[in-house]
């Protein structure tokens, strides 16, 4: 446990290359090669996050000011989940959960009940999170264990269903995002686009950062999207010209930046994920298995960022309408892509559906970390990461659908507002299984025109 507990604490930057690199030793790719690749995905993954760490401190500040100065009296305040996955590994299931986690991996595989083989260490944090979550309820440390279970069927089993939605829009061949903020929300998308579909003359509207680019010549590229987000961004902040303006070019580094880190992260992977491929086919055969890793890799596609960017303003507007809201987003502002990058996709870029999606997403993981403050913040106690008379909360992944149905399910604390969140997140999990079992979750069509992200990769 204690070699283990060293790993973890290196971060992922450092522990996915050990995994890569053992897992490409397995594959029989040599020391070399598997050194490479290792290396080579420690790097992009510092590269992502260099870039995080660009958003987080420029423009988490600028949205937290922003909050400030149109007085919304939120007084909770969103740790994020580089606040919250500390908590996670530092509760009583923190090191348990990872080979619970790969233990229910290996028995899904083997009754083929998914095609991922999960090797983001790391984002195990999640499930580990759920459990703890589920000990502090209860106090109960085998239902936590159930906890982590549950959770990782569950990321699983979302990896199987947008496993074609990462191949076709994303270009992420033979890759699966299981876990992370961006599976778990992404339910949403399908049927809410389906509704859409319905609505004669709204059906037809599609904005993408492709068309908008084509409607507004330089103005619409993707660089100069982000500096006059950013500097509106830092004009709402009441920043002087000068400070927004230096945000308008750090938001425009990122949409640049974040496609090249991920594009050098898929030049580590693919040897490996090629190789995986071929030696699991032999042993799974017809099985088309997927690689799963961290849902950052979505982030270098440019109508993701662009929606990333558009959603920093518009989480904390939908913040004050949250009835009975106590949260202020701030610390997974800078990380907003994860949660609505699926729906992105599912929407194939396009924007307009991105944003009412979204929204609803964004809505519901509010609502949900509010319900969830007096449990994180308890366990930010237990583990000595919160001092007395402080309350904390998150949107990853205190605002997780998954985490509040089973803490307050099993406690028996279900009122009007966990029904409703039952019924929606059921409703929607189902509706996108049906769809992903007759193979309509993601249809192309011949308006949509790739990716930087697919064209970037395909091109290797």
């Amino acid at each position: 446990m204690g070699v283990i507990q060293y790993i973890v604490d290196l971060g992922a930057s450092v522990m996915l290359p050990i995994v890569i690199f053992i897992l490409g030793l397995l594959l029989r790719q040599g020391i070399g090669k598997s050194l490479r690749s290792g290396i080579t995905i420690g790097i992009g993954f510092v590269g992502i996050s260099l870039v995080i760490s660009l958003l987080t401190e420029n423009l988490g500040a600028a949205a937290e000011a922003m909050a400030e100065n149109f007085n919304l009296g939120l007084n909770v305040v969103d740790l994020g989940w580089p606040g919250t996955s500390p908590m996670a590994w530092a509760s009583d299931l923190g090191l348990v959960a990872i080979p619970v986690a790969i233990a229910v991996n290996i028995v899904m595989l083997l009754l083929k009940m998914t095609r991922v083989v999960n090797v983001d260490i790391w984002n195990i944090w999640h499930m580990a999170f759920t459990g703890a979550i589920v000990q502090t309820a209860t106090g109960n440390f085998y239902l936590g264990i159930l906890g982590v279970v549950v959770h990782a069927v569950i990321a699983y089993k979302l990896g199987d269903m947008f496993g074609d939605v990462t191949d076709e829009y994303f270009g992420l061949e033979g890759i699966s995002i299981p876990h992370g903020s961006s599976a778990y929300m992404g339910i949403f998308a399908k049927p809410i686009d389906d509704l859409i579909e319905m609505i004669p003359g709204v059906n037809k509207i599609n904005i993408t950062s492709e068309k908008i680019e084509q409607r507004l010549g330089v103005l619409g590229q993707p660089t100069i999207v982000g500096a006059i987000l950013g500097f509106a961004i830092g004009m709402l902040a009441r920043y002087t010209v000068g400070d927004s303006l230096q945000l308008a070019i750090q938001m425009a580094a990122v949409m640049v930046l974040m496609p090249m880190v991920v594009k050098l992260i898929m030049e580590g992977l693919i040897p490996i994920s090629e190789a995986a491929r071929e030696l699991l086919d032999k042993h799974f055969k017809g099985s088309e298995l997927k690689i799963g890793l961290d849902p950052a890799l979505l982030l270098g596609d440019s109508q993701v960022i662009a929606a990333s960017l558009v959603f920093v303003p518009l989480t904390i507007l939908i913040a004050v309408i949250v009835p009975g809201n106590q949260v202020l987003p701030f610390g997974d502002l800078a990380t907003i892509g994860f949660f609505i990058a699926m729906a992105v996709a599912i929407h194939k870029g396009n924007l307009f559906r991105t944003l009412i999606s979204g929204s609803v997403i964004m809505f519901i993981t509010i609502w949900i970390s509010n319900q969830m403050i007096s449990l994180q913040t308890l366990l930010g106690q237990n583990v000595g990461l919160v001092g007395a008379g402080e309350r904390v909360s998150s949107l990853d992944q205190a605002g997780s659908p998954i985490t509040y149905l089973l803490a307050k399910g099993i406690t028996f604390e279900m009122g009007a507002g966990f029904f409703i969140i039952l019924v929606l997140y059921i409703g929607a999990f189902v509706y996108t299984f049906i769809k992903y079992k007759r193979r309509t979750l993601y249809v192309e069509t011949e308006e949509f025109e790739g990716t930087e992200t697919g064209e970037s990769i395909s091109s290797n």
